[in-house]
């Protein structure tokens, strides 16, 4: 099979055609899964404009994004059940836990944004808000700034791909799910993260839809994210 054969076998398995499940929301279950979505969802948006708007380096930037994250979290987990999910084996005749196939997709995730740098770089008026959301990382503890990522990357895809996920009717969950995730981010007043949102939220948003967990977009995630803190900032360096 040719590379492009082997990768639309691979994005079709991973991102297309569902692991058959039957598990399904009692009515009650439901019913809190929305309730609590609704709060956490807008207490969590607050926390996330209030933490960015702190200026880089300010030691109260780690308690802010750590509230983020414990928003996320303890929403999801008052919400209901969540499940991790599984995946398609590269044989098509078994399932086993999305591991393999979501580093490959973070990794052409990051791939993709790592070359649309190479333009933003050239572009002031879109790297502007980009250095500034990074210098985060410059001015303060790259470690944990790191560890923050990683713990929100948890959080985030637990809470939208997990809790909120599973609040929404089955023929808008994907779409619904990418929209509120992008909105999140207007807040921090970066257009190119906005746009980072609904791409990684329809990646991992069709990954959910998939595996029926949350695992496979938490993997997603995070291969994503922790390769954009790490590699971002020295590219966008070395182009002036």
């Amino acid at each position: 099979m040719s590379l492009v054969g082997e990768l639309r076998t691979f994005l079709r398995a991973a991102l297309v055609t569902p692991v058959p499940r039957s598990r399904r929301d009692s009515t009650p279950v439901l019913r809190r899964r929305r309730m609590v979505s609704a709060v956490t969802l807008l207490v969590g948006t607050a926390v996330l404009w209030w933490s960015l708007q702190l200026r880089p380096g300010d030691p109260l930037f780690y308690a802010g994004t750590a509230a983020l994250a414990a928003t996320w979290l303890v929403g999801a987990f008052l919400a209901g059940p969540l499940h991790l999910g599984r995946a398609h084996t590269r044989s098509g005749s078994a399932y086993a836990r999305p591991v393999v196939q979501s580093l490959v997709l973070g990794a052409l995730l990051l791939g993709v944004f790592l070359t649309g740098a190479l333009l933003v770089a050239q572009v002031p008026v879109l790297r502007g808000p980009v250095d500034d959301l990074l210098d985060h990382a410059r001015y303060g503890s790259l470690l944990l700034v790191l560890v923050i990522t990683m713990v929100n990357g948890v959080a985030e895809e637990v809470f939208f791909r997990g809790a909120l996920y599973g609040a929404i009717p089955q023929r808008l969950t994907v779409a619904a799910t990418t929209a509120i995730y992008a909105l999140t981010t207007v807040v921090v007043g970066v257009p190119l993260l906005v746009l980072a949102a609904a791409c990684v939220g329809l990646v991992c948003g069709l990954q959910r839809r998939v595996t029926g967990g949350v695992l496979g977009p938490i993997i997603t995630h995070l291969t994503w994210s922790t390769g954009m803190l790490l590699l971002l900032p020295p590219l966008l360096s070395s182009l002036g």
